[in-house]
């Protein structure tokens, strides 16, 4: 299996840099096996039955993106970019710091008047910082200084905005964490949800916090030996009894989002679905054995991504080629901020 499967030719002018208004308004193709039908995010309670579940991943995210000075025995200040990852043990945050040579360990960095960090360490070409705030004022001072760390492919061509703190955010975010948006969630509105309900789909939420990760290209030819990132998160008790019941009496587990998906097939690796909390680096591509996910709702993708290999473990890879070749021809939007898909194996 090689990594050259997974590519396809994208005409950049179908890479989207601001998404549909209202969010439901995005166009939706739907594949059930081998049939494809272009539809609208709108109507999605049309595609589904009732008893069905969407599985929605509640990670909230932070404004990882901070523009900070660092000062040194009274000299003039250096600007310093820093792109936060993830939290580590002891209170300390894993960080992209640009440029890195310029800044030594024990260092402040100054980001406003509430909030600074000291570079405590390095590893693997990413800073260590602690924050001199912690808890909900690290919150707000983040929420103040911060801006949305939107995706790389969107950030070459503009700068994030005070519009996208809102149009990068589910309006189910509720755990901070993720440095990245579930973005397949991004096209669901109060009048969706609302559709949805009054059709008798159900919905369980569970929290993965995406990392930055997420947008590492695959470095190896043979797919196999890639090592997927760790994120961590958490399918509770109750969203695993209500997802085996719904599996019990007939209906359908469609998680919103790669995310998600590779959430709740990490909860039911065992065989049954499980609570789950911790980190999980499960990798999904071709010969995967689904135990949880019926369906999936999910955007356009990268070429050579590994999210291109786990739909295409879902659809099977000759079924994708086929789908991302018609979204191309019929010019949907891809990626973060582009439309969506609902995807049905036969």
């Amino acid at each position: 299996m090689k990594l050259s499967d997974f590519d396809f030719d994208l005409p950049e002018r179908l890479i989207a840099t601001r998404p549909a208004r209202p969010r439901s308004s995005a166009r939706l193709l739907v594949a059930e096996g081998d049939r494809i039908t272009d539809a609208v995010v709108r109507d999605l309670p049309d595609w589904l039955r009732p008893g069905d579940r969407l599985v929605l991943n509640d990670t909230k995210v932070i404004p990882a993106r901070l523009s900070g000075v660092r000062h040194r025995d009274g000299g003039e200040g250096a600007r310093i970019e820093v792109t936060l990852l993830e939290p580590r043990p002891g209170g300390l945050w894993a960080a992209l710091l640009k440029p890195l040579r310029k800044v030594r360990d024990g260092e402040v960095i100054r980001f406003s008047d509430a909030l600074s960090a000291e570079v405590t360490g390095r590893d693997d070409g990413q800073a260590l910082l602690r924050f001199d705030r912690a808890g909900e004022a690290f919150d707000a001072a983040l929420g103040a200084a911060g801006e949305m760390p939107l995706p790389p492919y969107i950030a070459a061509r503009r700068k994030a905005d005070a519009q996208d703190r809102e149009d990068y955010q589910t309006i189910w975010a509720e755990r901070p964490g993720a440095v990245a948006a579930p973005t397949a969630s991004l096209h669901f509105d109060d009048a969706l949800m609302a559709g949805l309900s009054a059709r008798g789909v159900a919905f369980s939420r569970v929290t993965l916090h995406v990392g930055a990760g997420t947008f590492l290209p695959v470095k190896v030819e043979d797919v196999t030996t890639h090592r997927m990132h760790a994120e961590w998160g958490e399918v509770t008790a109750a969203a695993a009894a209500e997802i085996a019941a719904t599996k019990a009496a007939g209906g359908r587990v469609i998680p919103v989002g790669t995310t998600a998906l590779r959430l709740i097939e990490t909860a039911a690796r065992g065989g049954a679905m499980e609570p789950f909390e911790g980190e999980t680096d499960i990798f999904i591509y071709p010969g995967f054995e689904f135990r949880a996910t019926d369906a999936l709702m999910t955007n356009f993708h990268l070429p050579k991504s590994t999210l291109m290999m786990l739909v295409s473990a879902l659809m099977g890879p000759e079924r994708v080629r086929r789908i991302y070749a018609h979204a191309v021809a019929e010019e949907y939007r891809f990626f973060s901020y582009g439309d969506a898909s609902l995807l049905v194996p036969g």
